[in-house]
């Protein structure tokens, strides 16, 4: 799924999370597995040169030897027992946990999926909704994707995000989104001198971002698109059909079903025995120093400054 759809996906997450999380590590899960990984998928391109191209993307994307391991649920598990333990703050833990899961989650539905459980089993678990076309370069990868069922994907998070548009309102954030996170918020304040309002427009400014990518990559592939003529929209599943289609072999029912129960078997002691040896001494340490700096910041503190209406 493209990025566009990742950064529309953090204010879903935000209005849904049942439990304090910091917006701002939502959205750096949402886009986590990539953030590091994707420039190879593409390469990097100075004039007539190709530099850090991956030989089979979609092998180094997702797979194994590759960086596919960034998209597994061990990889969002060990990133919010990270963060925890580096900034002891449990809504950081808590977002990055959510926003990295969602990731992993969602890229199950092109062709090629993500090894959800690795290292337990490199097994890819894949919807097959869309073509995985990254092989084709950037403007073909967007050709194809726009021209498909990944297209109505990322029109359809835009859309959940404005039917619960609250999310994105002044009140929201002042009420919901910097309690979640003072810090950040109340740093940014400090080292870039916002004010409140330009603090909202930071926050608003990913679904504008995103929004616009969508717009502007349909608008691109259906009108500006050179090929577009012999690139006809296709909605089947599993299209466009005029792709150059890349996946992993289904290997069988009976194989799938044995690495599934082996993934989930071992990703669940990892995590209970995770959590018992770490995890709950680094929540509750963070606990400890969540409260100590909220009686350090007393009443005039940066949580109590940032984001009260002007």
């Amino acid at each position: 799924m493209s990025w566009a759809a990742h950064e529309l996906e953090s204010y879903v997450l935000q209005k849904h999370v049942k439990v304090k999380a910091s917006y701002v590590a939502l959205l750096f899960g949402c886009l986590l597995p990539d953030f590091f990984t994707k420039l190879p998928v593409y390469g990097l391109h100075i004039g007539n040169l190709e530099l850090i191209k991956a030989s089979t993307p979609y092998r180094y994307h997702r797979g194994w030897p590759g960086v596919g391991p960034t998209h597994s649920l061990l990889m969002a598990f060990v990133a919010s027992l990270l963060a925890l333990g580096i900034w002891k703050n449990r809504a950081w833990c808590v977002g990055l946990l959510v926003g990295t899961t969602a990731h992993v989650l969602t890229d199950t539905f092109d062709s090629v999926g993500t090894m959800i459980f690795f290292p337990f089993t490199t097994q890819h678990y894949s919807t097959d909704m869309w073509a995985y076309a990254s092989q084709q370069g950037r403007y073909g990868d967007a050709a194809a994707y726009y021209s498909s069922l990944g297209g109505v994907w990322d029109v359809f998070w835009f859309f959940v995000v404005l039917t619960g548009a609250s999310v994105l309102s002044r009140r929201y954030f002042e009420e919901t989104v910097v309690p979640n996170d003072p810090g950040a918020w109340a740093w940014l304040q400090r080292t870039f001198g916002m004010n409140n309002s330009a603090l909202l427009a930071a926050y608003r400014a990913w679904f504008i971002y995103g929004a616009c990518r969508i717009v502007a990559w349909f608008a691109w592939a259906r009108l500006l698109n050179p090929a577009r003529g012999t690139e006809v929209i296709d909605l089947s599943w599993g299209g466009p059909y005029w792709v150059q289609k890349v996946s992993y072999p289904f290997p069988g029912w009976g194989t799938f079903a044995l690495h599934t129960v082996i993934g989930v078997v071992g990703w669940t002691i990892t995590v209970i025995l995770g959590w018992r040896l770490f995890g709950r001494r680094l929540w509750d340490r963070a606990a400890a120093h969540e409260v100590a700096r909220a009686k350090g910041a007393g009443p005039s503190g940066p949580a109590r400054d940032v984001g009260t209406s002007a």
